[in-house]
């Protein structure tokens, strides 16, 4: 293997999470009286801080935006957990890593009040430890900033160069090189095979498996 240690997106990347984000959105509009949103403007800000989703894909009003994050981490439970499973394999992938001693941490821009339960229920932690999983932090910029990157390299003591950041979204890619790691795109999650080359990503890889071959 070329890297000890990936860092690993989770919506999109290592989890199907688009319809049960879309329909949770949906749902929250609906519930406080406001106008229905795009499904595609919502997949488009996957990967963003939730607050970020409804201040650019709805019409929620900015007075509005801290509650409807509110209401959607309340619905998202009941509305979204039955729609989201494992992309293709990914259960397999993250097995032989971990079997040749890979490093392996969750840097999510996900609440832990639901990151949590999904990747236990999921299996993702039999793999990556409880305690490797990161989301949301209101201490640092959330992504594209590298601050999530840097924490978790510095809490495990993970050196920059011998990591690979692996996502499937740009605020990834950027996360990942502005914090001196080396990038993955993944092109079957939520932004194209286009956008992501954009970013120039050192690899670019259609499913997890082919991580096993860098």
């Amino acid at each position: 293997m070329m890297y000890r240690n990936i860092l690993f997106d989770f919506d999109g990347t290592l989890a199907d999470t688009r319809e049960g984000i879309i329909l949770t959105v949906l749902a929250t509009l609906k519930e406080m009286g406001l106008p229905a949103a795009r499904p595609d403007d919502v997949a488009a800000t996957i990967g963003l801080p939730l607050t970020e989703c409804f201040r650019q894909a709805t019409e929620a009003p900015e007075d509005r935006i801290e509650e409807a994050a509110a209401v959607y981490r309340r619905l998202f439970p009941e509305v979204a957990t039955e729609h989201i499973a494992l992309f293709d394999s990914v259960e397999k992938t993250l097995g032989r890593l971990a079997e040749e001693g890979v490093r392996m941490a969750v840097a999510s821009s996900r609440h832990r009040i639901s990151l949590d339960p999904l990747t236990e229920r999921l299996g993702i932690t039999q793999f990556i430890a409880p305690s490797r999983v990161y989301g949301e932090d209101s201490r640092l910029r959330p992504k594209p900033a590298p601050d999530l990157a840097l924490k978790i390299m510095a809490d495990l003591g993970l050196a920059a160069a011998e990591t690979l950041v692996v996502g499937d979204t740009v605020y990834d890619l950027q996360m990942g090189a502005d914090a001196g790691c080396r990038t993955c795109g993944v092109t079957y999650g939520n932004q194209s095979r286009a956008q992501l080359a954009a970013a120039a990503p050192d690899h670019l890889i259609d499913r997890l498996a082919e991580l096993l071959t860098l």
